[in-house]
């Protein structure tokens, strides 16, 4: 294991991998991706049968706890992809363990936890990295690309709809899901890139007034919501997510309308651009429709380009794209809107440190 504080340089980068569930596939393809920079040498679950599948698929050494891993793997970064509410914990384990922390979303499901995390690993001299795969999208680094040109002018309003289908077996088939302890609702765990792309697309947000409901499932937390927001810019919009779409997901879109600009990125996950015109033409607009790909999961692609980032940080070449600070704002948005949906009121960011 290499000083947290130093490039690594001169060897592969060593990664392990807590948590063998849905999302831990995109973490083992992506790894392998990157072989020639990286090596898989640790995989911990609790859960025995995804943990021997794990092993058997990646021929990394097992372990059925975090502590036993801590103390043997020789890994410089731990990914942790356990259900959301453990994060925080374990984060804070592995920072005290010296290691670089790369954490799925949401960072943490409690606005302290998010905190702890950061001030954790700032403590021990570690990274800290949260997946936000999708910002490494080809269509949404088209328009942020757009976005960050200026050719929208004052952007006036943004319309965000994340219409899903999670039947009651998804949150049957683990005691964790649909808890608010480890989980969250369909804002935090199924929308939670979407809320990200509120602040990281548009900028700051100045207050969200939300409404949540849970309609149709057996669980503790929100099956769908709506949530109005106002940015600090002037800028108006609105985010709908439900989970109880009729048989399979619909939509994932984002729809930012400007002064000088319309664009609206739709399909099931962000994937197709389906209108891009603005006052003025560019040579690259010849060529957008190029960035929207077919897609049969509403992850995305982006990991692996993430995972570049996280790999080119660690070498010593460039900083992180989405470091814990940068995890913050979306978590900071999402504890907003939960707190706007309980308590009735519009909630003013940033919340009261």
């Amino acid at each position: 294991m290499a000083h947290p504080g130093s490039a690594i340089k001169d060897r592969k980068i060593r990664f392990a991998v807590v948590g063998c569930g849905r999302i831990s596939k995109n973490h083992f393809d992506s790894l392998k991706t990157h072989e020639a920079d990286t090596e898989l040498v640790s995989v911990c679950d609790v859960d025995p049968a995804a943990l021997e599948a794990a092993v058997k698929t990646t021929g990394a050494k097992g372990y059925d706890k975090l502590d036993a891993m801590l103390a043997d793997s020789p890994a410089d970064v731990v990914v942790l992809a356990s259900p959301s509410g453990l994060h925080s914990n374990q984060a804070i384990a592995v920072a005290h363990s010296k290691r670089h922390v790369v954490t799925e979303k949401p960072m943490a499901t409690r606005w302290a936890d998010g905190q702890a995390m950061v001030r954790a690993c700032d403590h021990a001299g570690v990274r800290l990295f949260v997946v936000k795969q999708n910002r490494g999208n080809a269509t949404l680094r088209a328009l942020k690309t757009a976005i960050d040109q200026g050719r929208f002018g004052r952007i006036y309003m943004v319309n965000v709809n994340v219409f899903w289908s999670r039947p009651q077996s998804y949150y049957d088939s683990a005691d964790w899901r649909g808890t608010w302890e480890f989980d969250g609702g369909a804002f935090m765990n199924q929308a939670s890139h979407y809320v990200d792309l509120l602040d990281y697309m548009i900028g700051p947000v100045e207050s969200v007034q939300a409404y949540t409901a849970t309609l149709a499932r057996n669980i503790e937390v929100e099956d769908s919501g709506v949530a109005s927001i106002k940015w600090r810019s002037g800028a108006l919009g609105s985010i709908n997510v439900t989970m109880l779409v009729h048989k399979k997901n619909f939509e994932g879109s984002l729809t930012i309308i400007g002064e000088k600009g319309t664009v609206r990125i739709g399909g099931v996950a962000v994937n197709e651009i389906q209108h891009w015109e603005f006052e003025d033409s560019r040579p690259e607009d010849q060529k957008i429709k190029e960035a929207s790909y077919q897609t049969t999961s509403v992850y995305g692609f982006g990991h692996p380009h993430y995972y570049k980032n996280v790999i080119d940080v660690l070498r010593g070449e460039c900083e992180p794209q989405t470091d814990g600070r940068e995890g913050l704002r979306s978590l900071e948005l999402l504890i907003a809107t939960y707190i706007s949906a309980r308590d009735g009121r519009r909630i003013s960011l940033p919340l009261d440190y």
